[in-house]
């Protein structure tokens, strides 16, 4: 393709670099995305969907049971970890969270009040972003949260909901305190081995077949965004100190909690991800309790008009890391229907590096969808329906031509 876009005279290695921009433009414009989705109900996948490629430079084919960076997603898969220690009675979703840290966890405005689990996984303790919730591998996480940016200034803990990645570093440092594991370690242990998911964070424990087919993640101009591994397995699975080095015997449990990236940086495929709705919707008997699962997808907190950040519409009801969508008598602002049907549902949106991606559960019919779409532009429309891109809503209008083909 460089030789047939390079001039006529002479070879593509004479090609002048003006060119170069213009080829790499054109390659990601032909060159199909990776996209894939799974249908499932109860314990059953009906059908499966994958188009364009894994990886472009050497033309493979994406599938569904390839690994892909899945984004906010994660956040669901850590909220099943944290209850499944709720159930053997090692955490609890209303105790001060500082206890299981050893160190004191508070907001600098509001220092009287104590913050919990039930609030960081509801994004209901008055976390922000504004500090960033990247840390290095020898960063701090209670000196880190010692900046004003972390923290909602004009709200108490408990009750304004405000999305914030950042709080699900601090609940992985409160399950590293409680059990004395490292973070991927216990997410292996509670969650990918039992439910059989070749699964895991940042790729540390991923087994070689799943770095081998990890989905390469694109932008939309074609350039790499992130995972273009090439069969190896990252020299560091998170950001290395500030000195370069990344010796993982210097990790401190309790004390970072974001190198691991539990609010975005699960590798997991769409059977995978299935079955993690699966667990989800309570078809994966003994996993977890009815009462655990009922409490993640109960709204503990719920748009009334005044006590949140929608961002446009986009959340309006929250479980424990559970987005609860169209539910009913929700407020007129609420645009957060990418089905079109006002059927509510259970599950995460996920949005990072140019992917979108979403599994989404009814919980009436227990019909769900784990899709993703990869190489979306930052700036992508919305769709018609809803304040979810254009794309996601064209990914779920594929799960019925997908039902439709699996009945045939």
């Amino acid at each position: 393709m460089i030789a047939a876009l390079a001039p006529s005279v002479g070879g593509a290695q004479d090609m002048p670099m003006v060119f170069v921009p213009l080829i790499a433009a054109t390659l990601a414009a032909t060159t199909p995305a990776a996209h894939a989705s799974v249908t499932f109900a109860d314990r059953q996948i009906l059908h499966q969907r994958s188009e364009g490629r894994a990886n472009r430079a050497t033309g493979r084919a994406t599938r569904a049971d390839d690994p892909v960076r899945i984004a906010s997603i994660s956040k669901l898969a850590v909220a099943l970890a944290v209850m499944r220690l709720v159930d053997a009675g090692t955490l609890d979703l209303d105790r001060d969270a500082s206890l299981y840290l050893g160190w004191p966890l508070r907001h600098p405005g509001f220092p009287d009040a104590p913050i919990t689990l039930r609030m960081l996984l509801s994004h209901t303790a008055s976390v922000r972003d504004g500090a960033d919730y990247a840390l290095k591998l020898d960063d701090d996480l209670p000196t880190h949260l010692r900046q004003a940016a972390a923290w909602d200034g004009a709200h108490t803990p408990g009750g304004y909901f405000s999305y914030a990645n950042l709080n699900f570093p601090i609940v992985a440092a409160i399950m590293e305190g409680a059990t004395g594991e490292r973070f991927d370690r216990l997410m292996q242990r509670l969650v990918f081995a039992p439910l059989k998911i070749d699964a895991c964070f940042n790729w540390a424990l991923c087994t070689n077949r799943a770095v081998r087919h990890a989905v390469t993640l694109y932008r939309a101009d074609g350039s790499v965004a992130r995972d273009d591994l090439h069969g190896t397995r990252p020299a560091c699975p998170g950001s290395a100190a500030h000195d370069g080095s990344c010796d993982l015997a210097t990790y401190r449990l309790a004390r970072n909690g974001a190198f691991f990236s539990p609010q975005g940086g699960m590798r997991i495929s769409m059977t995978g991800l299935a079955r993690l709705g699966m667990a989800l919707d309570g078809a994966v008997t003994g996993f977890l309790r009815p009462a655990s699962l009922q409490a993640m997808t109960t709204p503990q907190w719920r748009f009334d008009g005044s006590n949140g950040d929608t961002e446009r519409g986009f959340y309006c009801g929250y479980g424990l890391g559970v987005m609860l969508i169209a539910l009913p008598g929700r407020p007129a602002a609420c645009r957060d229907d990418p089905f079109g049907d006002n059927r509510p549902r259970i599950g995460h949106a996920g949005d990072a590096y140019g992917l979108k991606s979403g599994l989404w559960i009814d919980a009436v019919t227990k019909h769900g969808i784990a899709f993703f779409v990869s190489a979306i532009p930052d700036d992508a429309p919305t769709g018609p329906r809803s304040a979810f891109t254009a794309a996601e809503e064209n990914a779920i209008a594929g799960r019925a031509r997908s039902a439709a083909s699996a009945r045939k």
